[in-house]
């Protein structure tokens, strides 16, 4: 038991080959927290590297060096030396989801209510943390029932989703600046294409051949240059930066979690299962984890996260047989925690992010967004296929949305005047843009797909009790302002919550609640 147990602590090959990896997807949403914080934030390298990252790094530290104890308690117990660890980092579609449904919104109805630019940025960050706590929490919790609600939810509900935010806000959005950029992106493209999807053998890890391709036709092509201020920036925040406990930032964004719980609940939910279906990956492969202790693991390395200062949930991530198979085993998930938190902890990811430019990546977070929409489809039975489809479609619609209102923003900057005016409806309307149905689709548009998904899932089974209880409660919802009802502010479309601000919607899910009840008694009249 012990040659065994000694074998597995070791680094072998196979963990290096895991590393890479691991490591490099890790890297990738490190540089996307940099881009999206600096770009579409505005947040200061003071509170990304000072705060947000270091706290980042805590999480995965801890997280991958209790994984990688986990395999090896595994292997001491099943006198065996093959056990991989499950593989960890920062949830990526939930990165995409806070940011663009939780903080920037939060950040401009700051600025809409009168507040300076550096207090909005800090309304931005502190309800960021109490999404990424609330996640925390709904993880943490799910990790006692997550077999009941897997049992409850239908799999097209989840799993289409998620792939209509990834479609939208990962796949659709990235694949529109590979094409502004098509040199770069598109041969990493392929690359990433045929190696993971045509199953090429390249010379290195195929990630990593995407990532060294991509960097090297920016910089030979010109898209990516020495920016003195740029490379002075990101060398300036070398230094050594410790984490600290936010509880008061916490503190002060105490009533900021109702206002998002539409966003907030439904990606707790998704992280909770689908960690919950990697275990069951992983278990397939050959290693058998216990289900709560290592759902627990993955909840308290995002509660960390966020009581630190991160406002970006972790997760297991999808692969395990992948490591399992490149030979991976323990050391690949506690190397990768220590060089990771390393990087946050000693603000190197701030002259990696000059080094890497963001299209040499873009390849590898397509194949993300593509998988997730085909997990989808291959994951259900075929007859849920129209569920998968209408799952997809408020993501989609939400993607929609933030376009249309960073197209307007920017048409009237300089302008000294509101774009979003009610006169706007009836001329988008004018050039068929139903806009106003586009806004509706944008608030809460999780609970939204999820709702009207598990709707037609219960509905094609003959379950139609249980397809009335969807639109019931979306109607419910829908009353309260928790999805659909919007208002504009002066510079966006935000949440409407009241008692009966979204009646409309409320009485249109009333409507189908009526009609499928009156299908289930015309089914048991036939019968």
């Amino acid at each position: 038991m012990a040659t065994h147990h000694f074998k597995n602590l070791r680094i072998q090959t196979g963990d290096l080959d895991g590393l890479l990896g691991l490591g490099l997807n890790n890297l990738i949403q490190i540089l996307l927290i940099i881009s999206l914080c600096r770009g579409v934030l505005g947040f200061p390298d003071s509170l990304l590297f000072g705060t947000i990252l270091p706290a980042t790094g805590i999480s995965l530290l801890l997280g991958n060096l209790i994984y990688a104890q986990q395999a090896r308690a595994l292997a001491r117990r099943e006198q065996r030396n093959d056990c991989t660890a499950l593989p960890y980092g920062v949830n990526t579609v939930s990165l995409f989801a806070f940011v663009f449904l939780v903080m920037l919104p939060a950040k401009l109805a700051a600025l809409s209510a009168g507040l300076s630019e550096a207090d909005a940025v800090q309304r931005s960050w502190q309800v960021g943390l109490m999404a990424c706590l609330g996640s925390g929490l709904i993880e943490t919790l799910g990790a006692f029932v997550a077999h009941s609600l897997r049992r409850w939810l239908p799999r097209a509900a989840l799993l289409s989703t998620l792939a209509g935010i990834a479609l939208g806000y990962i796949a659709l959005g990235f694949l529109l600046r590979s094409f502004a950029h098509p040199l770069v992106c598109l041969s990493s493209l392929s690359v990433i294409l045929l190696g993971y999807f045509g199953r090429v053998r390249w010379p290195i890890p195929t990630g990593l051949m995407a990532l060294l391709l991509g960097m090297a036709l920016a910089w030979g092509s010109g898209l990516n240059t020495l920016d003195p201020e740029g490379w002075q920036r990101g060398l300036s925040v070398i230094s050594l930066h410790w984490p600290t406990l936010q509880l008061n930032a916490l503190w002060q964004a105490r009533f900021e979690l109702l206002p998002w719980i539409a966003v907030i609940a439904p990606m707790g939910l998704f992280n909770l299962i689908g960690s919950l279906q990697n275990l069951e990956s992983a278990e397939a492969a050959g290693d058998r984890y216990a289900t709560r202790s290592s759902l627990l693991i993955d909840g308290l390395g995002t509660l960390s996260a966020a009581a630190l200062g991160s406002c970006f949930p972790t997760t297991l991530y999808i692969g395990h047989p992948g490591f399992k198979a490149l030979g991976a085993r323990s050391a690949y998930s506690w190397l990768n925690g220590v060089v990771m938190a390393s990087g946050c902890f000693l603000g190197l990811f701030g002259a990696a992010s000059e080094l890497i430019p963001v299209e040499a990546g873009l390849a590898i977070l397509l194949y993300i967004g593509l998988t997730m929409a085909a997990q989808a489809f291959a994951s259900t039975p075929e007859r849920h296929g129209p569920a998968v489809v209408l799952g997809l479609l408020p993501g989609l619609a939400g993607w929609g949305a933030l376009m249309l209102k960073a197209g307007l923003r920017a048409g009237a900057a300089g302008s000294g005047e509101s774009a979003f005016t009610p006169d706007l409806l009836s001329e988008l309307a004018s050039a068929d843009v139903w806009a106003q149905g586009l806004f509706a689709l944008e608030q809460g548009q999780i609970i939204t797909a999820m709702l009207l998904s598990a709707w037609l899932v219960y509905a094609i089974e003959g379950r139609f009790l249980a397809s009335a209880l969807c639109t019931a409660l979306a109607a419910g919802l829908a009353w309260i302002g928790l999805i659909h009802a919007w208002q504009f502010s002066p510079a966006d479309t935000v949440m409407q919550l009241g008692w009966g601000s979204g009646q409309a919607w409320a009485e249109g899910y009333a409507a189908m609640t009526v009609i499928v009840m009156l299908a289930h008694w015309r089914q048991r009249g036939a019968n």
